[in-house]
């Protein structure tokens, strides 16, 4: 199973932001014991790239991935930290290149179809939508889905666990992003079963909507 096929399998894709690279290893496995194996650990913080590292190395049953990356060169200290994807809140072109160029998974925010079109130019047919609630939610994404209709979406900002099942149950959506699933919160007071408890909850809403 691939990178992608795995984040669509998983379902979710849980925004981590890590304040102190100690607490990455935990964070993983919490949501690995509430049965999600995806981990996208953002740059927002600079703990965030030896995070990604910890992770890769000491919890690989983890898919771990790096968001918010904004930069060639954060791009490619990610991917040699052991990111198996990139994140990027928008389009750049230098970034998606060297990623198409290189095999590793990138997953660009575009939310006009002037951004679809690169990133369909590139062979990309999954692309972030952020953020989802600024730009429309499920109705842009729908509307974007006519012209692009194989291209899908995993749409992060404005989604949690009350509105994961409308997100999860339209077609043109791969998976989708939230930092709700390890709060800051959870992750620095050390409140791993929290963690775990709201990642088992999304994951029996999903599986709920497959049956």
């Amino acid at each position: 199973m691939d990178v992608l096929e795995r984040i669509g399998d998983c379902g979710v894709v849980p925004v981590t932001v890590l304040e102190t690279e100690e607490n990455a290893v935990p964070t993983a496995k919490a949501l690995l014991a509430g049965g999600v194996d995806i981990m996208e650990i953002t740059l927002r913080t600079k703990a965030g790239m030896n995070s990604i590292r910890r992770v890769a190395q000491n919890c690989q049953e983890i898919c771990v991935g790096a968001g918010t990356v904004t930069t060639l060169e954060q791009c490619k200290q990610a991917v040699e930290a052991g990111a198996r994807f990139i994140v990027s809140p928008g389009f750049d072109r230098e970034l998606v290149k060297w990623c198409t160029e290189n095999g590793v998974v990138v997953t660009p925010g575009c939310v006009t179809p002037t951004e679809i079109m690169e990133a369909m130019s590139y062979g990309l047919r999954v692309l972030k939508f952020f953020p989802a609630d600024v730009f429309g939610g499920l109705s842009a994404m729908k509307a974007l889905s006519g012209p692009f209709g194989n291209v899908k979406f995993i749409p992060t900002g404005g989604v949690s666990g009350k509105n994961l099942g409308d997100y999860i149950s339209a077609p043109f959506v791969h998976a989708v992003g939230g930092s709700w699933l390890c709060s800051k919160q959870d992750i620095e007071s050390g409140n791993y079963d929290s963690i775990t408890a709201i990642a088992a909850e999304a994951i029996k809403t999903i599986n709920a909507l497959q049956q």
